[in-house]
């Protein structure tokens, strides 16, 4: 029988999929957090070893993986300055090939739309 996807599934496997791509930017890993809500989901450090904080946002296609909610992000940034860290979003759209009235079914194939991780300006307004 086919199960659709709960929402942390759909979080942790939009994880994955950011999380390869910040390994392969070379990034070094201090914390990961998992959990739904929870921000944020990546501390990474770079070469220079700068830290940020990556937040990844799921989200049921067609809703568009890029959009964040501008007011909460201000206080999240606000948090990052205190830690002189520096702030990636990285949202991830994850849709079923066979229609987007259908949920995302476990071990099936799946769409993703994912258009990279933006940097987020940590500076005042």
């Amino acid at each position: 029988m086919r199960k659709a996807l709960t929402e942390q599934e759909m979080h942790n496997l939009a994880m994955n999929h950011v999380g390869k791509d910040l390994e392969a930017r070379g990034f070094e890993f201090i914390a990961i957090n998992s959990k739904l809500k929870k921000h944020p989901q990546f501390v990474c450090i770079d070469k220079t070893k700068q830290y940020f904080f990556v937040i990844v946002r799921s989200v049921l296609l067609p809703e568009n993986p890029n959009n964040y909610d501008i007011i909460w992000m201000e206080s999240f940034k606000k948090h990052a300055r205190e830690k002189n860290a520096k702030v990636l979003y990285a949202g991830v759209g994850i849709g079923n090939p066979d229609g987007e009235d259908l949920p995302v079914y476990l071990n099936e194939e799946y769409l993703i739309e994912y258009n990279g991780i933006q940097v987020i300006e940590t500076n005042l307004n």
